[in-house]
């Protein structure tokens, strides 16, 4: 009993001192106070104490909370689309390695050059598995993926392979060489000059009339350089403004004790310049993640487009607010993870 008001009493000035400790701190806090309960409370009764978890839509019409049952109904073309339910298990296994990635980068006491280069490796292992086509696996075509695994398969692809091309990037912008500076200088301020939708429709419809005749590259693959190609461009100058950050000093250090440019870089700056930039760096991350609902426009079939195209069921029309809720915290647990493995990266790497 005694310890419980020794809890109340350390609540009741916190709160004096937080909360209310003025008049406009106390209107404030009132004020929030209020339009919590007002929003609440009815989200609460409409996404939980008056849902419909398994019942049929005409059901779901007649009652007033929100309709699961949508979800359950149309989960599995959401989540993967067109890919054939015989094969599912692969995409199924695609997303939980991914996922299964993310949460391990959490522990620091299982960071290895061996989680590295899983992380680089697996998205190249995993499109093979997803598209088969050997002993074993049967051929499924990138036009029929779709989903979850499609939006995976572009973001961290895109992530693996932007993150040291945006590196050289930024190295070759601030190069002494004039036809190297020039070159990145140029390629970087052109992609940034330009919406990523312009790039996915110059992958999408001019790109393969410059192909010769009866050679065609897959639209996923020409969405996937697309996506490399903007992402890069925007991690050059995170990576720039690492490098700037850096102490003149460090760089005369390194040449007084012998060092050429490339141990100066690989040795002494770079581990600094991207340490300093990781929190910018996973923000590009997940803005690119996020960004893969943009290939809707090309006619690929992310997971925006899967529930946006569940939504056009006749006997399940009007329940795209459940819909947009379901993709929505998708996103969200994904971005969720990568700004937690982040955070831990920046804490230990501070200490």
């Amino acid at each position: 009993m005694k310890a419980f008001f020794l809890k109340w009493n350390r609540a009741v000035k916190w709160s004096r001192k937080n909360l209310f400790s003025g008049p406009l701190s106390t209107l404030i806090t009132v004020l929030l106070m209020v339009f919590l309960f007002k929003t609440f409370f009815p989200l609460f009764n409409w996404a939980i104490a008056e849902a419909h978890w398994n019942t049929t839509a005409m059901e779901c019409r007649e009652g007033g909370g929100a309709c699961w049952s949508f979800i359950g109904e149309k989960a599995r073309y959401i989540l993967f689309g067109h890919y054939p339910r015989s094969e599912q298990w692969r995409a199924v296994f695609f997303i939980l390695s991914i996922f299964l990635l993310f949460f391990l980068g959490q522990f620091r006491r299982l960071w290895s050059k061996y989680l590295i280069w899983a992380c680089a490796v697996f998205p190249f292992v995993g499109t093979l598995l997803m598209r088969g086509g050997f002993p074993g696996l049967e051929l499924v075509k990138m036009e029929d993926w779709g989903g979850l695994p499609l939006t995976l398969l572009l973001a961290f692809v895109g992530i693996v392979v932007s993150y040291p091309l945006g590196i050289l990037l930024a190295l070759g912008r601030r190069s002494s060489m004039p036809v190297i500076n020039a070159l990145s200088v140029c390629y970087i301020e052109l992609i940034r000059g330009v919406p990523l939708i312009s790039i996915l429709f110059m992958g999408s419809v001019m790109f393969p009339l410059l192909l010769p005749e009866g050679v065609t590259i897959s639209k996923v693959l020409r969405a996937q350089a697309a996506m490399i190609l903007f992402s890069s461009a925007y991690m050059a100058e995170v990576v720039r403004g690492g490098l700037q950050a850096i102490p003149r000093g460090q760089y005369e250090a390194a040449k007084a004790i012998g060092l050429g440019y490339g141990q100066t870089m690989g040795l002494v700056v770079l581990p600094q310049a991207l340490k300093i930039v990781i929190p910018p760096t996973v923000n590009t991350f997940i803005g690119l993640f996020k960004d893969t609902s943009l290939v809707f426009i090309i006619s690929l079939s992310d997971l925006l487009f899967t529930t946006k195209a569940s939504f056009k069921d006749a006997e399940w029309l009007g329940f795209s607010v459940e819909g947009y809720f379901f993709a929505a915290f998708i996103y969200f647990v994904f971005c969720y993870f990568m700004g937690r493995v982040s955070f831990r990266i920046e804490t230990e790497m501070s200490r």
